[in-house]
């Protein structure tokens, strides 16, 4: 600790020459939108491997490192003060103090301390401070001082109004506002300064100072050393500061002053008040309202803003120039210059004036590329040219545009070549004057270019491609100029061109490549790749004993002659303020470096080495199952039931950058998962042993001490003793309802065949009946049969006996016409209307059309529906012919001719539509 501060002191007495208010150590703020509580941060407090507590409007904030914490008051009001004291976290607020303390479960709870007060209740008090003192815990009011001991508290009454109280080499004292100093002694205050100087006067702050005085801070009256018991205004250069911009709070280590105050922020001096720094919001800070500070062991001083949180490194060898105005721009180039510090940025070329106020050079607009100090000449590589920069005046020595980088030609006096955005350009120095001039060839423009030898240079296109430049003797002219994109190069595009220990060196997207002279190609560089990175490139000047290298997350200084030199900017000091692609470190002074950045820029010393520091361990400050929160202590009492969710929240003691890691297997290759948010949720846990390893990191990858947390899952009911038991009994009972329900399957089986045999026997029966009726039917239809074929035949024989009696009545007629004259007439006459009577009986076609149905049901019934207009003549017709009876057959049943028939016939097919289909096949279907 004391070392860090050592080299704080170095390095800030070397600078205090050069920089004062505008330079600042780093910084980092924390807004309202960081840590989501009250805007106000009254006071702060942390001790040694501790978590951050602020006294925030909304309650306390806890800090601890990654993320913010907020505790409210039960009453809800303004949290005021904040000490932290061997684990437990003493807060004052209105009408109200007491202290959190975490529980067995890692929670913060609240005990208040103003139930110990009986009989003297408030009056509108807030307790301002808190102040440990020996065994005791002092808080402290306007109005009065409670002392807190052995729980128990005892009220002291100041004669007025009591402004602030101080430990001083183990004396407490109290400072009130019309009756001076007191010193408490013995729970009695004893004056102690009583001088008029100090009446109506807030004091700040009394610390102890140089040959065992006291050193006395007022708001508004500067400082004030007391010795000798004589009170005497401290003469340094800051009281005046503090006179004007009202002094607030005060904190120290072994080689700084800091003071806060309410109007211009935090002036940090040496101890003979000399300021050597200001952090304000001209600089970055918030604001410039410091309400409380706290400075840690660690080298860092945490300040409560009126609105947010600052935290200062002063352990750092990081000094950082902030331009919050913005007028600036994103710096490319810095260079210290006869005393004076040039900035050359995208908007112009500044400089700091010796009160380090920022001074824009007239006629300099637009982008400045490159600073180089050239035989005593400042030379400025600019968007419009080159320029030397006389007396903070611009004067133009070359038009051609674009001067992104000019190198000495080795082994030459006084001849430079620069890369432009038009080509190759040399400068010679005559007498007092430079001669300039375009060396031809080619217009590309060239950003990287470095001389192999003094006739033979390397420069790398702004964009794509690699060539290899051999210029004449007087550097007149480029002799040749050959693209080595085909030789082995591994990617055209961003490609860097070093020199590096009398090697050609390139980084392209690829990762590092070198020049192989015996084959003239390009080979790759694995000893390059494996020391710096393969998306690593250097940012430094050439010639350099120190390379610097930009690595993904940080900044890296290796050393050629130190073997075990280590300097590194963490990506905590540089995040989103460098100039992407265009970094660039150049030296500033004879031991310090400058860091281009996109609002200023940093210097560090080169000569100093940072350590990186290994994190400490995390700690398990939440864990929950099932929403449920546990203490640690009881995590093995507990059931961990199967498919349970658990919560694991870690924290650390400290406030170092850091990030949590875990993994459930130690056994190489350990694969550790980083932890987002630093809780990690383990959901439908299986059974078994779980044993899991925790770590903190950081962005050197230097990991901390492993921790484990182990826990067994109970497996589910139906994998346990209970679910065994169940199966033993289960199983007993499918082997009893397996033997029951064989046992009713045999007699049910046994039923079922019987009743299957009764069945069969009854279907058998069935099927007997069956097929008797089937026999009776048969025979009843064999017998129908019969009774048609023979009413058929009969009606067959009627028709033939009425065709036979026709015909012999038709003989008798005839003969009888041809005998007539033989014959009486009268008995002619008689005989004749017999026979013409028994042709035409009406009698005989009505049993022929009875039997006619016996035999062929329907029949005339099914012509007449579909055939309404069908004569008793045409049904004859029908008849005889569905009988197959002839023709000639049919003439005199009808008692017509057979051509009459013929006719009839024709007539009747035309009646039943029927073309060329036969008469008696279509009768067939009625």
């Amino acid at each position: 600790m004391r070392k860090s501060f050592y080299i704080f002191f170095i390095l800030v007495n070397f600078f205090c020459t050069v920089l004062n208010a505008q330079f600042s150590p780093y910084f980092k703020n924390y807004s309202i939108a960081d840590y989501n509580a009250g805007n106000q941060n009254w006071g702060l407090s942390k001790t040694d491997s501790s978590q951050l507590y602020v006294a925030n409007n909304s309650g306390l904030l806890t800090f601890d490192g990654i993320k913010w914490t907020l505790s409210e008051m039960p009453n809800k009001t303004v949290m005021r003060s904040v000490l932290h004291k061997e684990g437990r976290i003493y807060v004052g607020s209105y009408e109200e103090f007491g202290y959190w303390q975490k529980d067995d479960k890692g929670v913060l709870e609240y005990h208040s301390l103003s139930d110990l007060i009986k009989g003297q209740p408030f009056q509108d008090e807030e307790f301002w401070q808190i102040t440990a003192w020996n065994d005791a815990i002092i808080f402290r009011s306007f109005f009065n001082i409670y002392i807190y001991k052995d729980d128990k508290i005892e009220i002291i009454h100041p004669p007025s109004t009591t402004i602030s109280c101080h430990v001083v080499d183990n004396q407490f004292y109290v400072a009130t506002l019309r009756h001076g100093i007191f010193s408490l002694k013995n729970n009695k205050l004893m004056p102690f300064i009583t001088e008029e100087v100090l009446k109506e006067k807030k004091v700040s702050f009394i610390t102890s100072y140089q040959n065992n005085s006291l050193l006395i801070g007022t708001a508004l009256h500067g400082c004030f050393i007391y010795e000798n018991k004589k009170l005497i205004p401290w003469q340094a250069p800051i009281n005046n500061e503090l006179k004007k911009y009202q002094l607030n709070n005060f904190s120290k280590n072994n080689n700084n002053f800091m003071f806060g105050t309410i109007q211009n922020g935090l002036y940090i001096t040496n101890k003979k008040g000399q300021i050597e720094f200001q952090v304000n919001k001209e600089n970055g800070l918030l604001n410039n309202t410091i309400l409380g500070q706290t400075l840690t062991n660690d080298g860092k001083l945490w300040l409560g803003l009126n609105s947010g949180i600052a935290q200062i490194d002063l352990s750092s060898n990081l000094i950082f120039y902030n331009d919050s105005s913005g007028k600036l721009g994103a710096v490319y180039d810095i260079i210290n210059f006869r005393n004076t510090t040039y900035i050359g940025s995208n908007t112009g070329l500044y400089y700091l004036d010796k009160e380090n106020k920022l001074k824009f050079i007239a006629h300099s607009q637009g982008q400045v590329w490159d600073l180089k100090e050239i035989n005593g000449q400042l030379f400025c590589g600019h968007n419009n040219g080159t320029y030397l920069v006389e007396h903070n005046k611009l004067k133009l020595i070359s038009a051609h545009a674009g001067g992104w980088v000019i190198k000495k030609v080795p082994e030459r006096q006084n001849i430079y070549v620069q890369g432009t955005y038009v080509g190759l350009v040399s400068y010679k120095k005559e007498g007092n004057s430079w001669q300039v001039k375009h060396l031809g060839a080619t217009t590309n423009p060239f950003r990287f270019l470095v001389f192999e030898n003094k006739y033979t240079a390397w420069a790398a296109h702004a964009y794509k491609g690699l060539y290899r430049i051999k210029f004449d003797t007087n550097y007149d002219s480029i002799v040749s100029i050959k693209n080595y994109n085909t030789k082995g190069l591994s990617s055209q595009y961003n490609v860097r061109v070093y020199k590096i220990k009398n090697d050609i060196c390139f980084k392209t997207n690829e990762g590092w490549q070198k020049y192989e002279a015996l084959k003239d190609s390009i080979v790759d560089a694995p000893i390059l790749n494996n020391e710096f990175g393969k998306h690593t490139y250097v940012i430094s000047e050439e010639n350099e004993n120190i390379l610097s290298l930009k690595k993904v997350l940080s900044i890296e200084f290796k050393s050629f002659n130190t073997i075990n030199y280590q300097m590194i900017v963490t990506d905590e000091y540089l995040k989103n303020r460098l100039v992407i692609g265009y970094e660039n470190i150049s030296n500033f002074n004879n031991n310090q470096l400058a860091l281009s950045l996109n609002d200023g820029f940093m210097i560090t010393d080169k000569s100093k080495t940072i350590l990186n520091k290994k994190p400490l361990k995390p700690i398990i400050d939440d864990f929950k199952l099932n929403g449920k929160k546990l203490s640690l202590e009881h995590i093995n009492n507990e059931d961990f039931k199967y498919k349970s969710n658990v919560s694991i929240g870690l924290t650390v003691n400290g406030t170092s950058n850091h990030f949590f890691e875990y993994t459930f297997d130690t056994i190489a290759p350990i694969k550790w998962i980083v932890i987002e948010n630093e809780k990690i949720e383990l959901n439908n846990l299986t059974e078994g042993e779980y044993s899991l390893y925790f770590r903190s990191n950081n962005t050197f990858k230097i990991p901390s001490e492993v921790i484990c947390l182990n826990f067994d899952v109970s497996p589910p009911w139906y994998r346990a003793k209970t679910g065994y038991l169940l199966y033993v009994l289960l199983g007993l009972l499918i082997i009893a309802i397996f033997y029951f329900l064989h046992k009713g399957k045999i007699a049910k089986e046994q039923r079922l065949l019987q009743l299957e045999l009764e069945k069969k026997q009854a279907i058998i029966l069935k099927e007997a009946e069956i097929e008797n009726e089937k026999r009776l039917i048969s025979i009843r239809n064999e017998g129908l049969k019969s009774e048609v074929k023979l009413k058929s035949k009969q009606l067959a024989n009627n028709a033939m006996s009425l065709v036979k009696k026709n015909e012999t009545l038709t003989s008798l007629k005839r003969e009888f016409v041809l005998n007539r004259n033989s014959i009486d007439l009268e008995l002619y006459q008689k005989l004749l209307k017999k026979i013409d009577g028994s042709l035409g009986q009406k009698d005989e076609w009505k049993i022929f059309e009875y039997n006619f149905n016996q035999v062929h049901e329907d029949f005339f019934i099914g012509l007449k529906k579909q055939f309404p207009k069908l004569t008793h003549k045409d049904l004859k017709l029908c008849a005889y012919i569905k009988m197959n009876i002839l023709t000639k057959e049919i003439a005199p049943l009808m008692n017509i001719s057979e051509r009459g028939v013929e006719t009839h016939r024709y007539r009747l097919k035309k009646k039943l539509n029927l073309d060329k289909e036969d008469l008696q096949t279509f009768l067939k279907i009625y």
